[in-house]
């Protein structure tokens, strides 16, 4: 059920490698979605200690403690809020911190909870100051101030709250101020998934989608999902289409191989782009340092694009560093596009000259 507000009421029960999800994206993963904690498969962790929270508010009879979810992007935080309140036993609502540019847009959202409910509110460090200044109190004393009028005649209205469960969703933990955070009373940070977790997720993902996944295959798509669920899901779809269309639809080993050649997934998880950006660093600069615009402009994207979609796992995939001067290559990055290392590459795996940040080029924040 939608709102004018721009929530919605979920009741509980592009770039193929990229970790966000669209709105047919996100359909497709809902229908995969693990529905229960115990059929949530990886961040053990996380589960055991949500698990806590959760028996204890259901044994009080109470809402549960308010929920931060932070991490990248793919790694299950919509799931688990879902799954939150189908363990609490109550509806959830969906909203995201862009659509809450006003205070008024939240205290609508608010007004309308019922008790106990679950209150899911991704990308919430994106929020307004306004909304976000409200929401301290209605997290703290499940109330709001509605200002009436303006100027020295406006007055505040104090309007009471059901109590509910606030879970935040956040891919950047960072940008959240102190007194906000300070207001959770329980915070999971995701982690990426190992081999062995995706490769239950796809066996999972493929009972579901009556897809014959042999055990080899699944293995192999899970080693180059770069460690997302949501991108090994996505994945999975389209060798199940390789299979269908060019093979008997069984997904083996050499379907597996053949679906992710043709999508120019490799096999530690690069795609066109991320080579793209890897040949331009290396071939053009050098192994750099080289400045983030720079380097955009050479493989014909723009800045925030090869620093927010590839550059994330190329650095912890140890092929890229990002420097106060620029960034470098790092010597796997050579070996993996088959390159010798420059006899002037140090340790950090950059040559020392001359390709710098471009003259009137200021470095990113990042580096």
């Amino acid at each position: 059920m939608s709102y004018d507000d721009g929530s919605y009421e979920a009741v509980p029960g592009e770039r193929l490698l990229d970790p966000e999800a669209g709105s047919e994206e996100a359909a497709l993963e809902s229908a995969l979605r693990p529905r229960t904690l115990d059929s949530f498969i990886g961040q053990q962790r996380v589960k055991d200690q949500l698990g806590l929270v959760l028996e204890a508010a259901v044994a009080r009879g109470r809402a549960a403690d308010h929920v931060l979810l932070a991490g990248p992007p793919g790694l299950g935080k919509t799931t688990l809020s879902m799954i939150i309140a189908a363990e609490l036993g109550v509806p959830l609502r969906v909203t995201s911190g862009p659509a809450l540019q006003h205070a008024g847009d939240l205290a609508a959202v608010l007004s309308s909870l019922v008790p106990g409910e679950v209150l899911f509110l991704d990308e919430i460090h994106r929020m307004s100051r306004a909304a976000e200044e409200m929401l301290y109190l209605a997290m703290e004393d499940f109330r709001v101030d509605v200002i009436v009028g303006k100027g020295p005649g406006a007055t505040a209205i104090p309007l009471e709250l059901p109590p509910f469960t606030l879970v935040g969703a956040t891919t950047r933990a960072g940008l959240l101020p102190g007194p906000l955070r300070d207001r959770f009373g329980f915070t999971a940070h995701m982690d990426f998934y190992d081999a062995a977790d995706l490769e239950r997720i796809l066996a999972r993902s493929a009972s579901l989608l009556d897809v014959p996944l042999a055990a080899e295959a699944g293995a192999e798509i899970a080693g180059r999902s770069r460690g997302t669920p949501r991108v090994a899901n996505r994945l999975l779809r389209r060798v199940r289409d390789f299979a269908q269309v060019r093979g008997d639809g069984t997904v083996d080993l050499g379907v597996a191989h053949a679906a992710l050649d043709l999508y120019e997934v490799d096999a530690i998880g690069l795609d066109r782009l991320d080579r793209a950006v890897l040949d331009a660093l290396l071939r053009r600069f050098g192994g750099g340092p080289v400045g983030l615009s720079t380097l955009a402009v050479a493989v014909g994207e723009e800045s925030e694009t090869v620093e927010t979609v590839c550059e994330p796992f190329l650095v912890r995939a140890g092929l890229l560093a990002r420097t106060p001067r620029g960034r470098i290559a790092t010597p796997a990055a050579w070996s993996h596009l088959g390159l010798a290392v420059p006899p002037a590459t140090g340790a950090a795996g950059t040559a020392p000259l001359p390709f710098e940040t471009s003259v009137g080029e200021e470095p990113s924040e990042s580096g």
